[in-house]
């Protein structure tokens, strides 16, 4: 027997849309003349989007499950899965940067569902310079910044998962380098209101990090101002801790294929996430997702909804799932703006199995 008569369901569903827009207006009113928070945190990369389908939808998937990318969106989305996942994605990211995402998630009977991944922000070379030397002297210098993971996501009844992952971080410059790790930890609930999900994550929960190498040691003249003295005293500078661009997220999506359009065999899915991150203020994520017999797929969403001076925001995309010698192959595209530095084109493959 059915609790809600229909016209009850579509007011109650946009009650629930809307939950993380209500709960982000009362986080309280945001200043004119704040600081900016922007770059005070390390490790940035680690909010670089992963997978074609997440970001078509405008970053809105806290609350979705069932893919391998769920141990970067929200580990609880790895649960209940039912088969094992290979998800790989290569990025031509900004200012000639490359980017890098590697997972793998294996169901254990009912024991859970345990993923590894692996990312990578790559920097191509570039010429030192120094003051003495602003226009070069002739040496290359390297940069690449990366994090592995391991994650652990579990059914604990047929509506609430959760999962964990934790994570070892490393950012590297020439001849300095920052180590650090970092927790993530999520849950989602499905309500007994039909297809409805919620779901919250906190991520990159961790200690700060600081740059440390032999780049740092200097050579200092601790008295200038007397002669005689060793001018060439070993030293070394004491650079600034910086903490992890830790964010909480609370997630909300519903199909609404099945009960409201009478479409059984198709999906239609709409998402919104509301984000609290420590480098900026708080903003919305927004997306939906249409599934034609969950083979082919038309998405489109915009992220950072609400965020002053957020560049671009606007996302759309597809994707396909064809069986491939006995294994299921999904390919996902996704076009992303990015305000002043342009649109994106981006590609991530899974394989099931």
């Amino acid at each position: 027997m059915k609790i809600y008569s229909s016209g009850l369901k579509k007011y109650y569903l946009v009650g629930l849309l809307a939950l993380p827009g209500l709960i982000l207006s009362l986080s309280g009113p945001v200043e004119a003349q704040t600081i900016s928070r922007v770059g005070t945190t390390a490790a940035p990369f680690l909010k670089i989007s992963v997978g074609g389908r997440a970001l078509s939808m405008g970053d809105a998937v806290t609350s979705l499950t069932g893919d391998v990318t769920g141990l970067y969106w929200n580990p609880a989305g790895i649960a209940g899965m039912t088969t094992s996942q290979v998800g790989l994605s290569h990025y031509s990211y900004i200012a000639d940067l490359t980017y890098d995402f590697a997972a793998a998630s294996f169901p254990v009977s009912d024991a859970g569902t345990f993923g590894v991944y692996f990312s990578i922000l790559n920097s191509p070379d570039i010429e030192r310079t120094t003051i003495n030397n602003p226009m070069g002297t002739g040496e290359k210098v390297s940069a690449a910044f990366y994090a592995v993971g391991v994650g652990y996501g579990r059914d604990l009844t047929d509506r609430f998962s959760i999962g964990a992952s934790v994570k070892y971080i490393r950012e590297s410059i020439w001849h300095s380098m920052a180590e650090g790790y970092g927790f993530d930890i999520g849950l989602i609930y499905l309500t007994p209101f039909n297809n409805v999900k919620l779901g919250m994550m906190i991520s990159n929960f961790g200690p700060s990090m600081k740059m440390d190498g032999r780049d740092l040691q200097i050579q200092h003249d601790i008295s200038s101002s007397f002669a005689g003295n060793n001018e060439n005293i070993d030293g070394k500078l004491d650079v600034d801790e910086f903490p992890l661009p830790m964010q909480f997220k609370m997630g909300i999506s519903a199909d609404l294929a099945k009960d409201f359009l009478d479409l059984p065999a198709h999906t239609w899915i709409v998402a919104v996430d509301a984000v609290h991150p420590n480098d900026s203020d708080e903003y919305l994520n927004a997306g939906t997702e249409f599934g034609l017999y969950d083979r082919f797929f038309l998405r489109t969403g915009y992220r950072k909804l609400f965020l002053t001076e957020s560049e671009g925001g606007f996302t759309f995309g597809g994707g396909a799932k064809v069986d491939v010698m006995g294994f299921n192959l999904a390919v996902d595209y996704a076009n992303a703006d990015f305000g002043r530095l342009d649109h994106q084109n981006k590609f991530s493959f899974t394989l099931s199995f």
